[in-house]
């Protein structure tokens, strides 16, 4: 009789982990955004335009779980500010007229590519940072064709 009473306290205890993470689950705030692919991005995702939920409220957060389904991190995603930089761009004077940002190293694009939230590119909003609610739109844009 010992060995049913633990196999039903070893199910007891499994049962209640399961409850404990599905309220976890359960708790988690999701929001879904519109996405809009341009270029070798619309491609690579087999569309230009899809609705995606994930798990968070930032861009960050968006990014991470979009590119655990679409393998596209390295497409736009800088590691370097190396990386981020196309070898043709003109130096840039030392005093640069209004506003310029510019988002810190492992959180920008690579030359060419751009994401956008609403219409704005993210780094003139909070960067990776920027919040995101149901409904925004993401735009996720590598060209086709450059400049040279």
């Amino acid at each position: 009789m010992e060995p049913n009473r633990a196999t039903t306290d070893e199910t007891a205890a499994t049962s209640a982990d399961a409850n404990r993470e599905a309220q976890i689950d359960a708790d988690r705030e999701t929001t879904t955004v519109t996405v809009r692919c341009t270029g070798h991005v619309r491609t690579a995702v087999g569309a230009h335009e899809l609705e995606f939920t994930f798990e968070g409220d930032r861009l960050r957060d968006f990014l991470e779980s979009f590119f655990q389904v679409y393998d596209l991190e390295a497409m736009l995603i800088a590691e370097t500010e190396a990386d981020a930089t196309h070898s043709g761009w003109a130096p840039a004077p030392d005093d640069l007229p209004g506003t310029w940002r510019k988002n810190p190293a492992g959180e920008q694009t690579r030359p060419y590519a751009r994401v956008c939230v609403n219409g704005r590119f993210n780094e003139h909003l909070g960067g990776f940072e920027t919040e995101l609610v149901d409904g925004d739109r993401v735009a996720l844009i590598y060209p086709f064709m450059f400049c040279c």
